[in-house]
């Protein structure tokens, strides 16, 4: 074994690492084999690790209120059809949406694209989701509220909508 520590056993070159090896070493007769010997911890002080940056985290995927106020602004602002929640709705919430769509109540202003700027859900019973959420076109930010019920297949689907603190009924105009 070499006595010397600033190289790894088994080295003769002399001159300093120059970057780290791959792969296992070949032998003198071109057989691989695995490194032998102790590794000696470097010497000097430690590298500072790169100060973090300001990534975004992970995805992480959205919860279901999250999922169904993106959808919900999609089809209410003309962006996607009503018939893009179809199967995603129960009871009178699919009729609700199929009237109100053309009106567009979420459409964007002065060519501004309507976002959802917050959604926030509370679970009042198991399997029910009351969500709100505000939704922001230029300078005007609206308000939806929106109820979910998980059925027995385990798939949340959406029961009723409301706008802007008025009720979103098929036949009434929506809000201005």
């Amino acid at each position: 074994m070499s006595t010397d520590r600033t190289r790894p056993a088994g080295r003769r070159d002399q001159s300093g690492p120059r970057s780290a090896p791959t792969g296992p070493r070949s032998t003198p007769s071109g057989l691989r084999s695995a490194p032998t010997g102790p590794r000696s911890a470097p010497s000097g002080p430690r590298p500072v690790p790169p100060q973090r940056s300001r990534r975004p985290q992970p995805h992480r995927p959205l919860r279901p209120h999250q999922w169904f106020a993106e959808r919900l602004l999609a089809v209410l602002s003309g962006q996607r059809p009503v018939h893009w929640m179809l199967g995603h709705t129960i009871g009178e919430a699919y009729d609700q949406l199929a009237e109100l769509a053309p009106s567009t109540p979420l459409r964007a202003t002065h060519g501004s694209r309507p976002v959802l700027r917050h959604c926030r859900g509370a679970q009042p019973a198991t399997g029910v989701v009351e969500a709100f959420a505000s939704i922001a076109a230029g300078d005007r930010v609206r308000a939806m509220a929106f109820r979910l019920e998980q059925g027995a297949d385990q798939r949340w689907r959406c029961a009723a909508v409301e706008l802007g603190g008025e009720r979103l009924t098929a036949g009434a105009p929506g809000p201005r």
